[in-house]
């Protein structure tokens, strides 16, 4: 009789795998790299166990997908989606203790781009792909396995040009997950001990990339003008850039602060004009949750002039806007009054927020394998204040969730490693979350 192993035995060297593929996405095609080759190792790792990928491209070379069906016991009920991309942003070298392309297995961490976003999840979902098939366990529903290209500028290429031009690889599929959620924040309890919850994404704000453009009239810089294009527009930035929205509270946001409320026992007041303040003192998880209050509009690229003595005719900006769900019209009313007539706006990227609720079998599903490997679990619903390919996937009715389990350290500031320096991830918390992931998708 054949003995197939833990999943969670092989999941450590397969993120490290993972890692070794500079996948950098710099948001240029032609600067882009390595997403064919590492795509085409995943479809090879999946083969060898007996499924059968397809690989796809986009239009444009080198931007490689892979998908794999695994059937499952009860043809009637929808399949599940579990996506993960292979694209990560770009590190410099000189900036980190280790190489961001070394993978290296080092203090109980693997280290190096993408071990939180999100070749953990990538290599978590290629050790349950194999075993299940090694086993030869048959899910209660079909399993569709995706790795994806391009989501880190936005899924052009990757997870929207599928389901633009491939929706068949769907077919069936009603449910998904994907990352930035299933992980744990722990809290200090109302009787002195702690309490972990498990954040379970079940929403995250818009996406929407705008430019700015003022027109004014060119001149020498010598000279007088009161038409400069540059002082237009970024004083129409500035004020944008200061502004604070209006709180609004969705209710992903309201049961997040309830749960974490009921286990304190410090209540969070949503009407006290100090909210964000209370939020803080819950750790570097208020970055994340601080932002899901508000929309927000970033700005974070300007553009102007050739010479220092020339005023230029135009000026331009970009800023990353970040809008909760129902307020897109509003928002954008707020956003014109603020930069005036002079300015003009357009959408470089628009994708609508996601946000589903906190209930059903495959909620019920997380808890239960969250519970099973660690008794002390609670599931909370949170939003996601930044965006995933569950924007694409969403298009096609396809209920999402952010769901990547791992068991963190408490004093471990986790939401800072997501782009940043000397990105990690916990051996023990991947060899959890890969048990996790399989009662899941045992269960679900």
């Amino acid at each position: 009789m054949t003995v197939c192993p833990d999943p969670a035995d092989e999941v450590v060297e397969l993120v490290s795998a993972l890692i070794r593929f500079d996948t950098s996405n710099t948001g240029e095609p032609e600067t882009t790299k390595g997403e064919a080759e590492c795509a085409r190792w995943v479809a090879a790792q999946l083969e060898e166990a007996g499924y059968e990928t397809e690989y796809l491209e986009s239009g444009a070379p080198g931007r490689g997908n892979v998908f794999t069906r695994l059937k499952g016991s009860d043809p009637s009920r929808g399949a599940l989606l579990i996506h993960g991309h292979l694209d990560v942003v770009p590190a410099e070298a000189s900036e980190w203790s280790v190489h961001p392309f070394s993978g290296a297995i080092t203090d109980g961490y693997v280290w190096g781009r993408g071990a939180v976003d999100m070749k953990d999840m990538v290599g978590m979902m290629i050790a349950v792909a194999r075993h299940l098939a090694r086993a030869g366990i048959t899910p209660p529903r079909d399993l569709v396995f995706a790795f994806l290209a391009d989501e880190e500028a936005g899924g052009k290429y990757g997870a929207h040009w599928l389901v633009e031009n491939r929706p068949d690889l769907f077919a069936g599929v009603t449910e998904a997950i994907g990352e930035v959620g299933g992980f744990s924040l722990t809290v200090p309890r109302r009787d002195g001990g702690e309490r972990r919850l498990y954040l379970i994404e079940t929403a995250e704000k818009g996406l929407c990339w705008m430019r700015l453009r003022a027109h004014g009239r060119a001149g020498h810089g010598s000279m007088i003008n009161d038409d400069n294009a540059v002082t237009i527009l970024t004083e129409a930035v500035a004020r944008l850039g200061r502004h604070r929205f209006p709180l609004v509270l969705t209710e992903a946001v309201e049961q997040f602060l309830a749960a974490v409320a009921e286990e304190t026992g410090h209540a969070i007041d949503v009407d006290s004009p100090d909210l964000e303040g209370m939020i803080e003192k819950l750790g570097p998880i208020a970055r994340i949750v601080n932002a899901t209050l508000r929309d927000t509009a970033t700005p974070t690229m300007l553009q102007a002039g050739y010479k220092a003595n020339v005023i230029p005719a135009t000026a331009e900006a970009v800023l990353d806007c970040r809008v909760l769900p129902g307020r897109q019209a509003a928002f954008e009313a707020e956003v014109d009054a603020l930069i005036g007539p002079d300015v003009t706006r357009e959408w470089i990227t628009n994708l609508p927020p996601v946000q589903t609720s906190f209930d059903g079998d495959l909620v019920e599903a997380m808890n239960a394998a969250l519970l099973a490997c660690d008794p002390d679990a609670r599931t909370v619903p949170y939003m996601l204040s930044g965006g995933t390919d569950a924007k694409a996937f969403a298009q096609l009715g396809i209920r999402c969730f952010g769901f990547t389990p791992l068991r963190l350290p408490p004093d471990l500031d986790f939401s800072a490693l997501f782009h940043g320096v000397d990105e990690r991830v916990p051996v023990d918390a991947l060899e959890f979350g890969t048990r996790v992931l399989h009662h899941f998708l045992t269960h679900c």
